[in-house]
C-alpha cells in the first residue's frame, strides 16, 4: 500500500513487504507523538514503537523500543559492541535519516545505520512504527522490519 509517499513506504512496496498504513490527525502540542499515535489509532501502547537515535562511541544508531519506554542507552552500546552512548543531536538525527524528528522511520532512511530493535517486539504478530512523518503509522511483522533494517534484537528498553 504505497501513494503516502515517504523512503520507507516506497522501500516496503518495492519489497513487496506486506502492511498497513494507518494516519491520523496529528497534533503537534502533543506530549510524546508516540503516545499520541497508539490513542489516536485506539492501539495498546505497547505496539507502537518509537525510533530514537544515539551517538554510540561517535556513530549513529538507531533504537526502536515501545513509545511507553526509554531507550536503554547502556544496552543499546552494548547491542551492537560499543561501550558508551548518548541520545544524538535532532540535527544530526534528521541529517541522517532524511525525516523529521516525531516522524523518524526505521525505514528508508537516507543512511544504513545500525539498528536494535527491543527483544519485546518478538513477541507480537505485527508492531507499528512511524512510516516516515508525524501522523502516519506502518503496521508490519517485526521479522519484515528486522530484516528491511538489519536490525539486532535485544533488551533496550527501560521502563
Amino acid at each position: 500500500m504505497a501513494g503516502k509517499g515517504t523512503p520507507g513506504t516506497a522501500l516496503l512496496a518495492k519489497q513487496k513487504v506486506p502492511h498497513t498504513l494507518h494516519s491520523y490527525p496529528h497534533d503537534p502540542r502533543a506530549a510524546s507523538y508516540g503516545l499520541e499515535a497508539a490513542e489516536a489509532l485506539e492501539l495498546a501502547p505497547e505496539r507502537v514503537f518509537k525510533t530514537l537515535l544515539a551517538d554510540v562511541d561517535g556513530a549513529l544508531t538507531v533504537g526502536i523500543v515501545p513509545v511507553t519506554a526509554q531507550l536503554d542507552l547502556k544496552a543499546l552500546a552494548a547491542a551492537v559492541g560499543g561501550k558508551k552512548a548518548k541520545m544524538a543531536e535532532v540535527a544530526a538525527a534528521e541529517r541522517a535519516t532524511g525525516y523529521v524528528a516525531g516522524g523518524i522511520s526505521p525505514l528508508g532512511q537516507r543512511k544504513r545505520l545500525p539498528t536494535v530493535l527491543d527483544s519485546s517486539a518478538a513477541e507480537l504478530t505485527t508492531l507499528f512504527c512511524s512510516a516516515g512523518r508525524r501522523g502516519l503509522e506502518v503496521e508490519l511483522a517485526p521479522n519484515d522490519l528486522i530484516r528491511l533494517t538489519n536490525a539486532v534484537v535485544a533488551e533496550i528498553a527501560a521502563y
